[in-house]
């Protein structure tokens, strides 16, 4: 324990305010009569009306998003029973994880207390309080029975969490494992090592999925579950095998699974190799495995290995399931987790296993290439789909079983409030994807010799949404593919913009690129050499009606980039400029943020030509544009020239274009608190509505905002959208990552689609 990560650990509980939590309210509490409200005398108002209709208490306080994280401390993490006090860092972590990965509230409670009639009679006193009750590092036996009884005498769902979060997640780990082995579940030879809470648990849920209990060997301390001992708990019983197998070595020979939740290193290399092709190990002893995670994998190319540590591949981590089964659970009110909905959420986590996997979370992990395989067989802890597909299979079996209480009708809007819940509302380019889904439209990506432009071809290819044509060199293009697992490359057209097969459409490319820039010094040759780049070659397809978008810029500065779309395309002949515009999607809505990346500064002319251009834009997207210009200063209270200019420009737009929804000049923290605005500037055209499309006066100011943004998170961003081009072009960040090119592609989509519906 002299390690200095643990007196960092130390320090991380007690430097500051001690602990890890705190209460944050969720109404205001300014003033005083917020504070009556809050209490006396206005809380009486609630108390009465819960009295009348007792469920009520879900509607007037926080009950329904509230789970307890119980514990005596008497089996906590590998650190045994070290008394109820000592586990609340631990109970104070768990209620952390609900958190950050189910937006659930904890209240943690240590209990003080070995017997178990006493801490089912203080649970059980304490059910008003909680919408669900999350049991945690309590001993076997006694945590079976205070189990059984709470969920027996308590009408909230109940779930120690150390036996079935371990089960629902490798009972996961087992369905896919045996997808790749192509072994059925119930012809299998299982042996599991280890017969506490969490043993157990595991073993009836292998029964559950189909494993047959003669199937299944058992030891504890002693050995063999056998029939022929009396020294065996109901529990146990259970599991008692009339077979005659004296070892744990014995028992692996030949065996297809091996599951460990004992102690460190108690298998060796002999024992892996006896057992039978492509042997699945789950060992899940922390902090050292039954057999070291190397060692298994050198003993046995063939192996299927998972842990319970994160520095190996094939994690099995409670954190995969608990937090969504809650979720699911509190959201239609459950009386009980059950046998139904904890088979749901195995199911729910062994599909999203196969699903491709986004990049945020394989850059999470530094690994490019995840994907379903023997070293992927359950998703990993950072995984954000895993509270839109757990939480609704959860919800779903407990009103299929008849344990939900408010049934949910539309499971759409549903996983969309899953998603907002995460802190970032992806409602936004789901629904773009979904429109451009209808129409899909071929878009050009220039920078085909990079992975990521490959993977976000196969996520337009696999969503249905774009048709890629890819440009550059298709051996390089297929090599990155192959090392990458990009599979859909068949379906996406590959271009080499410097191949004698592309020579033609050069000479045609370069003819018609010099009769438009004869007269701005271009020559005949030269426009068609530059038709071996592959930013002029990918214009020119768009402005020739071969393709209907052209993204770029993932691999050349950003002026370079945006050139050729300049020279080939041009812009729109109602506007005066190209502009830049960034998308934000954040916890309090969908933010437009404009010029971004194009021009260094407006004057009076270009800040109304480019309220006008992202006003069109914003409503391309089914969202009606409320336009702030912002500044330093609110409606005339600071001198200068940039607050000057945009009162000019906002006047202008008053007068000749009333359509648009707009005021200005103010500051950003007036533009995005509509309440306070209207208060003392009642006169503002947005009345008490936030603003959601900020103009920025100058271009330091409006990519200075963006990046901060971007930075300080939690942030989605989608950009630079491009405006005014005639075409849809769009230019990308270096630093775009996968999900942010593929957003681009279904922006580019939509974008090409009114643009061809104006044509």
């Amino acid at each position: 324990m002299s390690d200095k990560k643990y007196f960092d650990a130390l320090s991380y509980h007690a430097d500051g305010r001690p602990g890890k939590i705190e209460i944050i309210p969720t109404k205001p509490t300014q003033t005083q009569r917020d504070l009556a409200l809050a209490y006396s005398p206005g809380v009486a108002e609630p108390c009465l009306k819960i009295a009348e209709n007792p469920d009520d208490v879900y509607k007037y306080t926080a009950r329904g998003n509230l789970v307890a994280v119980i514990s005596n401390g008497t089996a906590v993490l590998g650190l045994g029973d070290i008394g109820a006090a000592a586990s609340k860092p631990v109970m104070e972590g768990k209620g952390i994880l609900f958190k950050l990965f189910a937006d659930i509230d904890v209240f943690d409670i240590e209990l003080d207390t070995k017997d178990v009639d006493e801490f089912v009679r203080i649970v059980k006193a304490l059910e008003p309080t909680f919408g669900g009750v999350n049991l945690e590092d309590i001993k076997a036996p006694e945590s079976f029975e205070i189990e059984k009884r709470l969920k027996e005498e308590l009408n909230i769902p109940i779930m120690h969490d150390d036996q079935h979060g371990t089960a629902i997640i490798s009972g996961a780990a087992l369905i896919n494992a045996l997808k790749l082995v192509e072994k059925e579940i119930s012809t299998i030879q299982m042996v599991i090592n280890g017969a506490g809470a969490s043993a157990i648990a595991c073993g009836k849920l292998f029964v559950s999925l189909g494993v047959k209990r003669e199937n299944l060997l058992m030891f504890d301390s002693k050995g063999l579950l056998h029939t022929d001992r009396t020294d065996l708990d109901e529990y146990k019983q259970f599991f008692a095998s009339s077979r005659n197998v004296s070892s744990l070595e014995e028992a692996l020979n030949g065996a297809d699974v091996f599951v460990g939740l004992s102690r460190g290193n108690i298998l060796n290399a002999d024992m892996i190799r006896s057992m039978a092709k492509d042997p699945i190990v789950f060992a899940m002893a922390n902090p050292d495995p039954e057999i070291d995670y190397n060692l298994a994998v050198a003993t046995r190319e063939d192996i299927i290995m998972a842990t319970g540590r994160s520095d190996f591949p094939n994690q099995v981590n409670n954190v995969l399931g608990f937090p969504f089964i809650f979720r699911g659970a509190l959201d239609v009110r459950a009386t009980a987790i059950n046998e139904e909905m904890k088979l749901a959420a195995v199911h729910a986590i062994a599909d999203l296993a196969l699903q491709p996997v986004p990049e945020a979370v394989a850059m999470a992990y530094n690994e490019r290439n995840l994907s379903f395989g023997r070293t992927y067989i359950i998703p990993k802890p950072m995984d954000t789909r895993l509270l839109t597909s757990v939480a609704p299979a959860v919800a779903k079996a407990a009103m299929d079983s008849g344990v939900a209480r408010l049934p949910i009708h539309d499971w759409e809007a549903y996983r969309t409030e899953l998603r907002r819940r995460l802190g970032i509302d992806n409602d936004f380019i789901n629904r773009i994807i979904t429109r451009a889904r209808k129409n899909p439209k071929r878009v050009v990506f220039a920078d085909a010799d990079s992975y990521r432009i490959l993977k976000a071809a196969q996520i337009c290819v696999e969503e249905g949404f774009a048709k890629p044509i890819l440009l550059g060199d298709p051996e390089v293009i297929k090599r990155l593919a192959e090392e990458h697992n990009v599979h859909a490359l068949d379906e996406m057209e590959i271009i080499d913009t410097r191949g004698e097969a592309s020579k033609s459409r050069r000479e045609q490319y370069g003819k018609k690129l010099y009769q438009s820039r004869q007269r701005k010094g271009l020559t005949l040759y030269e426009a068609t050499k530059q038709m071996r780049e592959r930013t002029y070659f990918g214009a020119m397809m768009v402005d020739n009606g071969e393709a209907d978008a052209f993204i770029s810029g993932l691999t050349r500065n950003y002026p370079l980039a945006l050139k050729p779309a300049m020279e080939v395309i041009g812009r729109d002949a109602d506007y005066q400029r190209i502009a830049g515009m960034h998308i934000l999607m954040t916890k309090n809505g969908i933010l437009f943020f404009a010029d971004t990346t194009v021009n260094l500064d407006h004057g009076v002319a270009e800040l109304v030509d480019l309220t006008r251009m992202v006003h069109e834009q914003v409503r391309k997207y089914q969202i009606e544009p409320r336009i702030a210009l912002v500044s330093y200063s609110n409606f005339g209270s600071s001198k200068g020239t940039s607050p000057e200019k945009i009162r000019e420009a906002v006047a202008i737009l008053h007068r000749d274009y009333r359509e648009i929804m707009v005021d200005g000049e103010m500051q950003v923290s007036y533009a995005l608190d509509g309440e306070n605005r209207e208060k003392t500037a009642p006169f503002c055209t947005l009345g008490n509505q936030a603003a959601n499309v900020l103009i920025f006066p100058n271009l330091d100011s409006g990519n200075i905002a963006y990046q901060l943004m971007r930075s300080a998170g939690p942030v989605e961003s989608i950009g630079p959208v491009l405006l005014g081009f005639r075409k849809s072009v769009h230019i990308l960040h270096h630093t775009s990552s996968v999900r942010e090119i593929a957003n681009m592609a279904a922006i580019a989509v939509v974008d090409a689609q009114t643009k061809d519906s104006v044509s």
